[in-house]
């Protein structure tokens, strides 16, 4: 048995680990990954859109009350006019999904866009860890609603932890399958809505006396409909969630067929697409929405909106029920649970994407955190404390979803206008005003629900303490995928080769040729290296330290007589260490490189590497190489003097 047991884990292990890009290190997308016609993909990302009618006209109501018809039409202002266009040009300017967390990251270079990154992925964690929990919840709360559920079932937090199971194990299989269950689910849950709201509309025109009725009542509460409308406004941040679709909507790109044409670097037919969906995807929603707050506010008793009453987070499903008789109510019930619990694959495939490209880039992240399966498995248990922690209330979430949800959209506006008036394009004075409307409606959401703060908080707190353990952790790996020597760095090897090969180390200063001269007597004193003998010299300048991996471009010059091997790396050692093995490979024999020693604390130096890529040189050069090379025969010699 043991015999067949070890293929069987190690196939195991390889499909776990699927999608380990290879080439450069670079991210790819999981090799499951197909495209699709952008229809298709707006039902991905519709999930989470469309969803939000299943207990956005229930929220509301309860944050409007008799307003909530004025407050939803402020927000579809802001949907067609504010986000459409922001989300608009999001997609033009980061084309494979990166979002506008890659455009800040752009704008703010070195240690300060990757600290803005680590932030802005904690509240993009909350936004689509809660969007997962949430919906899930609220699918759980639909059923337990229904009147032909028995008894037995009616546990909210076992049956949410169970739908949040099932859409983990559709993302364990691939991305494919999750496309094709998008389509009919969007499809079914639309087309029942569009029953229930045209029933709706119906009955409203044919009792015109509830018109009359909402209007007397609603002006009788707040006044002349001016003040009715300022205080829509001043309501309308309690309605964000409205909002949520539009950052998946940027997020599910490389899953959007583009022309045959397209390039990584220039999909145009991907942007357009995409602008469909993202158009399509608004339209319909805003018509959705609107008619929702109307049938709703004026057919359901107030009192029903209450917590615990029956059209708690379930407005639209309540008229269904009460309207259009219980087995349509059931159906409508199933579609909404479908659609619910589906919702968080959107949100799933948008933290699928976003942490892959920064994390292990970083060195924030290991390596298999580049494979989907892994990180499915890792979200769905946070996923499944939430729901715990929260005892899968959809209330108690929806101040930590919105807080997500809108410091993202907060800062996508920030990043076109940063990019659009570095580019002199006169949009972005709208954005900017777009800027300041999300900064004011995240703050108003935040002092009226401090829980979702604190909860981006926490995920921002541990991403950070965990990426920099990863950091620290992996900060002698060998950290360059290639190495690419010019012209002149190829002839300076293969004159070395056939001999054995002396490499000192020199961090340049004058770059003149006495200085060369001191190094070389130095070595020779220092290592007993023969006179004449014919050395190179390494030199590493450092770069972008907040980087973690790259590519090592080499350049041979001369400084007089003096061969000279020159690069530029993020981590000196590390380069140090990558050059010497690829010496070694490309002409067969065991480099020897020689270091001086380092005076000053070594401690101090330690930090220095880590934060500044730069330190004390040769024991960390050698431990690079030991951690790459397990042999020690194999292993380029460290000369320290």
């Amino acid at each position: 048995m043991a015999r067949h047991d070890t293929p069987a884990r190690h196939r195991l292990t390889d499909w776990f680990l699927e999608g380990i890009p290879e080439p450069e290190g670079a991210y790819a997308p999981p090799p499951d990954v197909h495209q699709s016609v952008w229809w298709k993909v707006m039902c991905l990302t519709g999930v989470d859109y469309f969803s939000t009618l299943g207990y956005q006209p229930g929220i509301a109501f309860l944050a409007a009350g008799l307003l909530s018809p004025l407050a939803t039409l402020i927000l579809l202002v802001l949907t067609l006019f504010g986000a459409l266009p922001m989300y608009r040009r999001v997609a033009e300017l980061s084309p494979n999904g990166q979002g506008s967390i890659s455009i800040l990251e752009a704008l703010l270079p070195r240690w300060r866009g990757k600290a803005l990154v680590l932030c802005l992925l904690g509240f993009a964690a909350t936004g689509f860890i809660i969007t997962i929990t949430l919906s899930a919840a609220d699918a759980t709360a639909h059923l337990l609603e229904n009147p032909f559920m028995p008894g037995w079932t009616k546990q909210p937090v076992m049956l949410t932890l169970l739908l949040l199971a099932a859409l983990a194990a559709v993302f364990l299989r691939g991305f494919r399958e999750a496309v094709g269950l998008a389509v009919p689910i969007v499809a079914v849950y639309i087309l029942l809505n569009l029953v229930v709201l045209a029933w709706g509309l119906l009955h409203l025109w044919q009792e015109p006396t509830r018109w009359s009725e909402w209007w007397t009542a609603a002006t009788r509460a707040h006044g002349h409909p001016a003040s009715m409308v300022v205080m829509a406004a001043l309501l309308f941040p309690r309605l964000a969630l409205g909002l949520s679709g539009f950052e998946t909507g940027v997020a599910v790109m490389p899953l959007v067929q583009g022309d045959p044409g397209d390039t990584e670097k220039q999909p145009q037919g991907r942007i357009r697409n995409t602008k469909k969906l993202l158009t399509a995807a608004a339209v319909l929603m805003s018509v959705l929405l609107a008619a929702s707050s109307v049938v709703t506010t004026l057919l359901i008793p107030p009192a029903a909106f209450a917590e615990g009453g029956p059209a708690y987070g379930r407005a639209l499903a309540y008229i269904a029920h009460e309207h259009l008789g219980e087995t349509f109510g059931t159906v409508y019930d199933l579609s909404t649970v479908a659609i619910l619990w589906f919702a968080g694959a959107s949100a799933m495939v948008g933290l699928l994407n976003l942490v892959p490209r920064y994390l292990p880039r970083y060195g924030m992240a290991p390596e298999w955190a580049k494979a989907h399966r892994p990180l499915v498995v890792i979200f769905t248990a946070v996923a499944f404390l939430v729901t715990i922690l929260f005892k899968a209330d959809v209330n108690a979430q929806g101040g930590a979803y919105a807080t997500g949800v809108l410091v993202l959209m907060g800062s996508a506006a920030l990043a076109v206008t940063l990019a659009d008036r570095r580019q002199g394009r006169g949009a972005w004075v709208g954005f900017a005003l777009l800027t300041v409307i999300f900064a004011y409606t995240t703050v108003v959401n935040i002092l009226e629900r401090p829980e979702g703060l604190k909860i981006a908080v926490i995920f921002i707190v541990s991403i950070v303490l965990t990426s920099l353990i990863s950091r620290v952790l992996r900060s002698t790996e060998l950290r360059i995928h290639s190495v690419q020597p010019d012209a002149q760095a190829q002839v300076f090897l293969r004159e070395a080769a056939g001999a054995p090969i002396r490499v000192i180390a020199n961090s340049p200063d004058a770059g003149d040729v006495a200085e060369y001269e001191q190094k070389l007597e130095e070595a020779e004193e220092s290592h007993h290296l023969v006179p004449d003998e014919r050395v190179l010299f390494i030199e590493v300048q450092p770069s972008d330290a907040s980087a973690f991996s790259d590519q090592l471009r080499v350049q041979g010059v001369y400084v007089g007589p003096h061969r000279v091997l020159r690069c530029v790396s993020p981590a000196v050692p590390n380069a140090i260490a990558a050059l010497l093995l690829y010496i070694r490979d490309e002409i067969g024999t065991i480099p020897h490189a020689y270091f001086g020693w380092t005076e000053g604390n070594p401690i101090a130096y330690l930090l220095k590497f880590l934060v500044f890529g730069e330190g004390d040189t040769a024991p960390v050069t050698r431990e690079v190489l030991r951690q790459t090379e397990p042999n020690p025969k194999r292993r380029p010699r460290i000369h320290l003097g």
